[in-house]
């Protein structure tokens, strides 16, 4: 009974597991070993359309056979899902050592990125070479392509938020990139400047503290080749700042770029003659919160611009001296430094290269200014202070004059016999008008040219910005109701109608063009006779018409952007900013130009017509701008003061009667 029983224990699992194995022994036999010699009948060409055994046979794998490396795929059919790529352990397998290294690439690490590169990606597949030989993909000059096809793939770099924006195309522009495609193997490419320890199966990104491009680790990666440049990096300022840890400290990339170093003769160049002072040094000598930080003086390139050395290199002149040219180019020291080149006891070496037979005294004088100090000694900066308060007396004397000059010319053309252009009101429509356009204009640009010393003298304070767009607001509901107020006095009052059909355009007026123009040119004695309206107001006020609808509108949609962008696409808006901006310097400089000219500057109109001010303009100019309408504009005047008496004589009555 108890065989029977330990029997039963033991067959009871056995039965339970008969059904699996089987399944077991059925799949197997689904599956035929095959031997590698079996691989050419189906895959005689690769991926790339090249003969495969052919590809073996010039590799550096030659003799190996397929089963060495697909050790997956040894059945027929292939198991599928088994989760083996050849790229990566097939290769892993026989190199060890390049294994154990290759555990990162970037930010990417094994295991834990897709797409980040195989052995394959970089080595080849079938067609594997020597990096040493000149077709590898591995081979110096061939690294950029082989790199680029992961760097220079935007749907891989958009992914995982690579912004370095094509460093392949950038770097083949560069020194090192054409010194390299020149065939010069020992310029720098991908690796030697990407690969930490010597092997390029450690890339690292620059935040990893053993990487190549890590901030504090540059200078050595660039000292591989450039030793002698590197010991004199770290014996300057900016190589002990770098050395204590400092971030903000420049190092080689910081003055030379990064995939695109350019070399220093090239004009391009941030580090060129020409471009030193104000691309690479002023971006950190500029900054207020470095100079704070390490109690450097301010605006040093603004005072080596207005130094003789700054004036000629502006204009060009690679010759004269620059920022490297007395500080150092890379072993950079502070003027206390005993060793520095602008040591004071030094400055007469330094200056002596340019100037050889320079005193003491001239080498010691200042090349930036300080403060009141400006570049000058002394007795040069009275000099300068008289220069500039005789300049403002003088000047100013001479605008007082001229001012004074002109106010009396402006009151001798008003003492003329005047005759109306305008009345009352439609000077104050043309004033406010005026003004609010002037606003408009100076608040609307200073945004977009925010930095101009137009906007800065007007809004350059704390809170000018605020009160930009305020002015502009205010200015345009101004300009808004003006134009309604006009429109209202064209459409329903009996003189603005009469406005209305003296300003519509005629086919008299493209003649009168054609003969005003035909006058200025000599082809013609006399110059057409204009009514009340020339083809010069007739154009100007129809394209203020036109403008004003559009920048009202379009005006409108961007001040309630908020609200038309809940159902008008963004492109709509932009369309609208687009319009606003370019309209507004239409209408700007069709004033300056066509406007101006015809009311201010016309040698016949000269100072000004005053109609703008009083309403009325001299007779004789009346007679010279608008001849065919003179009679009738002096019986409008006429007719209008007979009003007025008639008007002051039933007042007059009236006081008698009472």
């Amino acid at each position: 009974m108890t065989n029977i029983l330990k029997l039963n224990k033991i067959s009871i699992p056995c039965i339970l597991l008969l059904p699996l194995i089987f399944s077991f022994s059925q799949d197997n036999d689904e599956f035929e070993y095959i031997d590698e010699d079996s691989c050419v009948d189906c895959h005689e060409e690769s991926v790339y359309g090249t003969d495969i055994e052919m590809d073996i046979s010039k590799s550096i794998h030659d003799g190996f056979g397929c089963l060495d490396c697909h050790t997956d795929k040894d059945t027929d059919p292939h198991r599928e899902n088994t989760d083996f790529k050849v790229g990566c352990q097939g290769c892993r397998d026989c190199h060890e050592e390049a294994s154990d290294q290759y555990q990162d690439h970037g930010m990417a690490s094994v295991g834990e990125c897709e797409d980040m590169p195989q052995c394959m990606d970089c080595h080849g597949d079938h067609n594997i070479l020597p990096s040493e030989d000149r077709n590898s993909m591995a081979h110096p000059t061939n690294l950029p392509s082989t790199c680029g096809r992961c760097h220079e793939d935007l749907d891989l770099t958009i992914k995982y938020e690579i912004l370095i924006d094509h460093p392949v195309q950038i770097y083949e522009k560069s020194v090192h990139g054409q010194a390299s495609m020149g065939g010069i193997y020992v310029a720098a490419t991908c690796n030697d400047c990407h690969s930490t320890g010597e092997t390029a199966h450690k890339i690292y990104s620059p935040g990893h503290p053993e990487s190549t491009i890590n901030h504090f680790n540059i200078p050595k990666t660039c000292g591989k080749c450039h030793k002698g440049i590197e010991k004199d990096y770290w014996d300057g300022i900016h190589g002990k700042l770098a050395a204590r840890g400092e971030t903000d400290t420049p190092v080689c990339t910081s003055c030379h770029g990064e995939h695109g170093i350019l070399s220093p003769d090239d004009p391009r160049s941030p580090v060129s003659k020409s471009k030193v002072a104000e691309m690479t040094c002023s971006p950190c000598h500029d900054s207020a919160r470095l100079n704070e930080k390490y109690g450097m003086p301010t605006a040093r390139l603004q005072t080596f611009v207005d130094s003789y050395h700054g004036l000629k290199s502006k204009s060009g002149d690679t010759h004269v001296a620059n920022c490297a040219s007395c500080h150092g180019v890379h072993r950079i020291l502070p003027s206390t430094d005993e060793t520095s080149s602008i040591h004071p006891n030094n400055l007469k070496q330094t200056c002596g290269e340019c100037h050889p037979k320079i005193s003491d005294r001239l080498a010691a004088a200042p090349i930036h200014g300080i403060g009141d100090e400006g570049l000058l000694t002394p007795v040069a900066v009275i000099i300068e202070k008289i220069y500039i308060l005789a300049i403002i007396v003088i000047i100013g004397f001479m605008i007082l004059h001229w001012i004074i000059d002109l106010i009396r010319q402006i009151v001798n053309s008003m003492r003329k016999q005047q005759v109306r252009r305008m009345r009352t009101h439609e000077v104050w429509q043309h004033t406010l008008i005026m003004i609010s356009f002037i606003a408009l204009a100076i608040s609307g640009f200073a945004l977009r040219f925010s930095d101009a010393w137009l906007s800065e003298f007007f809004f350059g304070w704390e809170r000018g910005f605020a009160l930009r767009g305020l002015i502009h607001r205010i200015s345009a509901v101004v300009f808004t109701l003006t134009v309604i107020w006009h429109t209202v006095f064209i459409l329903f009052m009996p003189r603005g109608k009469a406005f209305l059909k003296d300003m519509w355009p005629n086919l008299l007026d493209f003649m009168q063009f054609y003969e005003r123009i035909m006058y200025n040119l000599g082809r013609r004695d006399k110059t057409p006779q204009f009514k009340r309206f020339s083809y010069i107001e007739k154009a100007e006020y129809w394209a203020l018409v036109w403008g004003t609808a559009v920048m009202i509108i379009t005006g409108i949609f961007l001040w309630f952007d908020n609200y038309f962008s809940l159902f008008l696409p963004k492109g709509f808006l932009d369309v609208s900013l687009v319009i606003h901006y370019w309209e507004a310097w239409l209408a700007t400089l069709a004033i300056g130009v066509w406007h101006l000219y015809s009311t201010l500057f016309n040698p016949h109109v000269y100072p000004m017509n005053t109609s703008w001010l009083t309403g009325k303009m001299p007779e004789d100019m009346y007679k010279r701008e608008h001849p065919e309408h003179l009679e009738e504009a002096k019986k409008e005047e006429r007719d209008l003061l007979k009003k007025e008496m008639d008007s002051l004589s039933i007042s007059k009555k009236d006081l008698e009667n009472k």
